[in-house]
């Protein structure tokens, strides 16, 4: 019986094996780009290819991406699932009361709304060639084809009846700040709705399948000042029991809401969920919220704890460049997080302005010879007396020894990059003669277990919102995120497919160089 440790090592063979998604690295925020390093004139759009000399292919292009990104409904398994007129309305205040749980007030003509056809328009540059600095073409003309994905929000008719409602909701993975954030705001819009029974899953998938675990309950008055505090009040873990005991415990349990928040891994595991549950006939609804501090999920402008994980660097950032500025030679070493996508170490590095090298998984690089990191850390001693590297913790696993050790999701244990470099350089100098004071900062767990700032506070807070209408609207194998500054309802497939990656051509990426002046290392 397939396991959540299966359904997520599935996802974790790209981000522990990049030549697996190396030809991903020029359309890393689109599945549909067209890569420049085959100059073919059929477009592979996942499992269909578009003949781009047949006149109509846009046509075709088209409806295929539509079709793709078609969100799973309730409907699909139950065709005559009726619906009612929603309970989520703000023009009325009034609260629910357990005898009556049938509308707010079934009169009002409140604009509130989100009709099914709305649309959030996923790409907003139109590039008129395949060179251009961060270009995602389809073709190699760079055709403008319009390419819509679904508005989040809540609907006018819902599927569940909020009596009826049992939700649960499950943290996976690491820690990221605004998981609290999240949960509440989550429980606050089932009350709303007028929903009752209200659970947490104890420590991630773990808690469907331990006995010493028990459901926490939860309610507005229990999850009121949680986004005070950082971490999880449900707790964290990875891996966890087969998709089949998980679909089990719901039914067991009466489960028909599921909220999920993780990253990738999570998500391939919520998604099995989805597809289990659908086999079995249930009405159930399993929604995603994207959890990442990496910042790698597709399609996304960004996800919850990003702007904080950025923010906190800082601190560790301004420390290196502090200890390394007020030593004779000195030189500061960061470590970020970013196993597969640099996102946090070059906006870190980009806000600072005190890293003199960033380094990202999505670009080899030398640390030895004449073009070399090092080399080029001499040069920054000789010329301005000191310098600061900021690495993520997924750069360079070329030049460390490999190990089939792996976690619980299936990922491979990383070596530590940063010990590495510090190690390297310090035998470096002691080589050629030159002093240096060399000072190692890795501050990954003090970063993961802060609080969410006020920008992240603000995405859960929608984030956890939008994931209820979801669920409401008879969604399921759905996820929310931000897309060009809108929120939308994604197929949990179409953003989990591979890691987002920083693109070295993107403008992004450009300006990180232009605030480093650091060469290519290679």
């Amino acid at each position: 019986m397939a396991s959540i440790s299966d359904s997520i090592t599935t996802f974790s063979h790209f981000t522990t094996n990049p030549s697996s998604y190396g030809s991903h690295l020029l359309h890393s925020k689109s599945l549909l780009s067209f890569s420049l390093l085959h100059k073919s004139r059929t477009l592979n759009c996942t499992t269909t290819s578009i003949d781009l000399t047949d006149p109509d292919w846009k046509t075709k292009f088209y409806h295929h991406f539509e079709s793709r990104f078609r969100l799973p409904h309730i409907t699909d398994v139950f065709p005559h699932a009726p619906s009612i007129p929603s309970t989520f309305c703000l023009k009325m205040r009034t609260p629910l009361h357990d005898h009556d749980t049938s509308h707010y007030s079934s009169d009002q003509d409140w604009n509130g709304y989100i009709n099914n056809n709305d649309r959030v328009l996923l790409k907003t540059i139109h590039y008129s060639s395949p060179t251009s600095a961060g270009a995602e073409c389809i073709d190699p003309d760079c055709t403008w084809v319009e390419q819509w994905v679904h508005r989040a929000g809540p609907r006018e008719k819902i599927f569940f009846k909020p009596e009826e409602v049992k939700a649960a909701i499950v943290t996976c993975g690491g820690l990221c700040p605004g998981l609290n954030d999240v949960i509440r705001q989550i429980v606050i819009t089932l009350e709303i709705y007028g929903v009752k029974k209200i659970v947490g899953i104890p420590f991630g998938y773990r808690g469907f399948s331990d006995k010493e675990l028990t459901d926490v309950p939860l309610s507005r008055r229990v999850v009121q000042n949680i986004h005070l505090s950082g971490g999880s009040l449900l707790g964290v873990s990875r891996g966890g029991p087969g998709v089949s005991d998980i679909v089990d415990r719901l039914e067991e349990r009466g489960i028909n809401m599921l909220f999920v928040l993780g990253g990738n891994g999570t998500h391939a595991g919520a998604n099995a969920i989805h597809i289990e549950c659908r086999k079995r006939q249930l009405k159930v609804s399993v929604i995603g919220v994207p959890k990442t501090i990496d910042n790698d999920i597709l399609l996304m402008d960004k996800t919850f704890g990003f702007d904080t994980a950025v923010e906190e660097a800082q601190r560790a950032i301004n420390s290196a460049y502090i200890e390394a500025h007020s030593a004779y030679h000195g030189i500061g070493i960061v470590k970020l997080m970013g196993r597969s996508s640099g996102f946090i170490a070059m906006q870190a590095s980009l806000s600072s302005g005190q890293v003199d090298i960033c380094l990202i998984p999505e670009l080899p690089f030398n640390l030895h010879g004449p073009h070399g990191v090092l080399s080029h850390l001499k040069y920054l001693l000789e010329t301005k007396g000191s310098a600061v590297v900021c690495v993520a913790e997924g750069a360079g696993q070329d030049l460390l020894q490999k190990t089939n050790v792996t976690d619980a999701s299936g990922n491979i244990v990383f070596g530590d990059i940063g010990v590495y470099i510090q190690q390297e350089t310090k035998k470096y100098f002691k080589e050629v003669g030159v002093h240096a004071d060399v000072k190692y900062i890795d501050p990954t767990y003090m970063i993961r277990a802060v609080r969410a700032n006020a920008s992240d506070g603000i995405l859960c807070t929608v984030l956890g919102q939008n994931a209820v209408h979801g669920a409401f609207a008879g969604y399921s194998g759905i996820t929310v995120g931000l897309c060009n500054t809108h929120y939308a309802y994604f197929p949990i497939p179409e953003v989990i497919s591979h890691p987002r990656l920083v693109d070295p051509n993107s403008r992004m990426w450009h300006r990180c160089l232009t605030s480093t002046g650091q060469p290519d290392f290679i």
